[in-house]
C-alpha cells in the first residue's frame, strides 16, 4: 500500500485539524471528512477523503506541542496519492496559508 506522509507546521497552537473538520467550505475542494474520534482532545484524528473520486484517504492527527498537522495519505494498490494530496495542500494554502510555515511531503 503507497503511503506518503504529510507534515504542517503553523503558527499557532490552536488544533488545524479541529478547524478543517469543522470547516463548512472543505466541501468546496473536493474533500469530506468521513471519521473523527475525539476531536475536543489531543490524541484525536480525522479521516479525509475526495469528493470527486480521488484514490486514497488522509488521515490526520494534531501534534500540539509542536504546532504540527500530521497526515498519513494511504491509498489502496494501483492507486495514485497525488490526487488527494493536491485537493488537500490546495485547501490548505487557500483556506490556512497565513497559519502554515511549512508543509513537507514525504514518501513512505
Amino acid at each position: 500500500m503507497p503511503q506518503m506522509v504529510i507534515q504542517v507546521l503553523t503558527t499557532r497552537s490552536r488544533s488545524l485539524r479541529d478547524t478543517i473538520t469543522r470547516d463548512q467550505k472543505l466541501r468546496d475542494y473536493k474533500l469530506k471528512v468521513v471519521q473523527h474520534k475525539k476531536t475536543t482532545r489531543s490524541h484525536g484524528w480525522s479521516k479525509l477523503r475526495s469528493t470527486e473520486g480521488a484514490h486514497g484517504a488522509l488521515n490526520m492527527r494534531w501534534e500540539g506541542n509542536f504546532r504540527m498537522l500530521l497526515c498519513r495519505v494511504v491509498t489502496k494498490a494501483g492507486g495514485t496519492p497525488g490526487f488527494i494530496i493536491s485537493d488537500f495542500v490546495y485547501y490548505l494554502l487557500t483556506r490556512y496559508k497565513r497559519k502554515i510555515q511549512a508543509i513537507s511531503i514525504i514518501p513512505r
